[in-house]
Order: C-alpha cells, then structure tokens, then sequence
C-alpha cells in the first residue's frame, strides 16, 4: 500500500477495532426512534400516499445516523491527535494535503455508509421497504457521507480541545439533522418554516436519498443533488485549503 492508503486503513481499523460502540451504538439508537415514534405514530401520521409512517422513518434514520457518524469519524481523530500529541508523526511523513483529505474523508464515509447499512438490517424486522431508485440511494449516500466527512475534518482542524468539538456538533450538527426532515415533511410545517427548511442543506440530502426509496419527494431530486453537490464542492475547498496551509496543525 501507498502512503494515502496506510492512511485511510488506519483510520478505517481506528473506528472498526471499537465496532460494538462506533457502529453498533449508533444502530441501537436508530432503533429505539424507531421503535417510539412508530410505534406511536404509525396509526396517526401519514406522509405518503401508500406508505406507512414506520417506513417512512427508516430511511431518514438511517440517513440521521450516517451523516452523524461520517462528521463524528474525521473529527473525533483529528482532536484525539491534536490533544494526544501524535498528530506530529504524521506531519512527518511526506504525504500531501490532498492524501490526508481522502484517507480521513474515505474513511468518514466508510463509516458513515457502514452504520446506515446497519440501521437498515435491523429495521427490516419492523418494515418492509421499497428501492424504487438504487442509484439515487447510493449517490446520496456517498456525496451525504463525504460532505459530513469533509465537514468533521474541517471541525477537527479548528477545535483544540474535546468541548469545542461537542459545542460544534451539538448546536450545528444535531440541530441541523433532526430539523431535515427526518421525522416529517416539511410540507407539514407553516410555510415560514418550509422556507426555513429549504435553507438546511441537511434537508436535501435526507429527501433525496428518501426519494430513492419511494419515488416521491418533498422537491426535485435533482435539485437536491444539485445543493448536496454544491456543498459538497464548497466544505471541500474550505478544508483543502486549511489543510494545505497547515491550520492550527503547523504550530
């Protein structure tokens, strides 16, 4: 193996040596949402026409959950280096800023399409799901599982210690992902909030991967694909570039 490969199998074994918490975790939690809003909303909430609510759930679940652990992937082991002091050694070796993008990025979205899987499987004993359109579904989940990858590096890079790294994911991440559309349609909210909604980029990658399974979506897929793409390119530029200046990792 290359450098960048070295790289992106130790940061894949890093997650995977702790599955039962990394990914069997977050899989339990998924299904306990799943278990206390369907079960409590499945005779009273309809979103789509043939499609009961439990099943509506799942794929916003499992879209919750990945883009959660691709962002918490990248940046919880860019802060465990920083804190822990072996963030050094990598700096010495001759690998460019582009090799560190991939190998933490790639294995965000490991990680990230790792855990929606799982939340799938389990989720099977309680739904029967349709997959109108695989393609979208694999297309969302790559570019959802990338951007939060990219983003958690760019966290990673600008937090020096664990607290700043929470604030961020508990009042950007978090919020962001529950108010996406995970639990409803925005076509449910008054229209101020729909407004809102459309500005949540988190929004168009859960109702264009929910889109793949039942062919119907609160707006154009291909307009989600467009925003996903778009932030995508943007988050991406933003850590490249700190990356190749060395951002509070060159100090």
């Amino acid at each position: 193996m290359n450098g960048w490969q070295t790289l992106l199998y130790k940061e894949v074994l890093r997650f995977w040596k702790v599955a039962f918490q990394t990914i069997a975790g977050p899989v339990l939690t998924a299904m306990l949402y799943l278990l206390i809003f369907g079960h409590a909303l499945e005779d009273h909430v309809k979103v789509y026409d043939q499609v009961g609510y439990t099943a509506f759930l799942v794929p916003g679940l499992a879209m919750m959950s990945l883009l959660q652990n691709a962002f918490a992937n990248s940046s919880s082991s860019l802060i465990m280096s920083k804190v822990m002091g072996n963030l050094v050694f990598l700096m010495l070796t001759p690998l460019s800023y582009w090799h560190w993008f991939v190998a933490y990025v790639g294995a965000a979205v490991v990680r990230g399409i790792v855990v929606g899987v799982g939340v799938f499987a389990v989720s099977a004993w309680f739904t029967q799901l349709s997959f109108v359109a695989p393609v979208w579904i694999a297309v969302f989940a790559v570019l959802g599982a990338a951007l939060m990858g990219t983003l958690g590096l760019i966290a990673g890079l600008w937090a020096e210690k664990f607290d700043q790294l929470a604030a961020f994911q508990n009042f950007v991440v978090m919020p962001m992902t529950f108010l996406s559309g995970v639990f409803y349609s925005i076509h449910s909210l008054p229209t101020f909030w729909q407004g809102v909604s459309h500005l949540n980029p988190f929004f168009y990658m859960i109702d264009g991967f929910r889109f793949g399974f039942f062919g119907v979506s609160d707006v154009s897929p291909w307009l989600s694909l467009g925003v996903v793409g778009a932030a995508l390119g943007a988050v991406s530029a933003v850590a490249l570039y700190l990356l190749r200046t060395g951002y509070k990792i060159r100090s």
